[in-house]
């Protein structure tokens, strides 16, 4: 089975997802120190990391990204019924 490693940053609004982008892909902030200032999710205390998991134990549109996106790149803005995310896929294996 698949697995994937990711982490994301949780936020409200896609301006408000948007701006972080534009801070991480600029290198004025790094995906860490973003997702813990800013993500509304509990992961963001670890830099937003969500482990490892496989194929259906995130939301589909989490998914989406996750399993078919490339790797070491930020994605996004993906939304989702929690609000809007950036997602950073960490390491993938077949």
């Amino acid at each position: 089975m698949t697995t994937a490693s990711a982490r994301h940053i949780l936020v409200s609004t896609e301006k408000a997802c948007l701006d972080l982008k534009a801070k991480i892909d600029s290198g004025e902030k790094t995906f860490e120190a973003a997702a813990a200032e800013f993500s509304q999710c509990p992961s963001g205390k670890q830099g937003g990391d969500l482990g490892s998991f496989g194929p259906g134990m995130m939301v589909p549109e989490f998914d989406r990204v996750v399993f078919k996106e490339d790797v070491g790149v930020v994605h996004g803005p993906v939304q989702t019924q929690f609000g809007y995310h950036l997602v950073e896929i960490t390491s993938r294996d077949a």
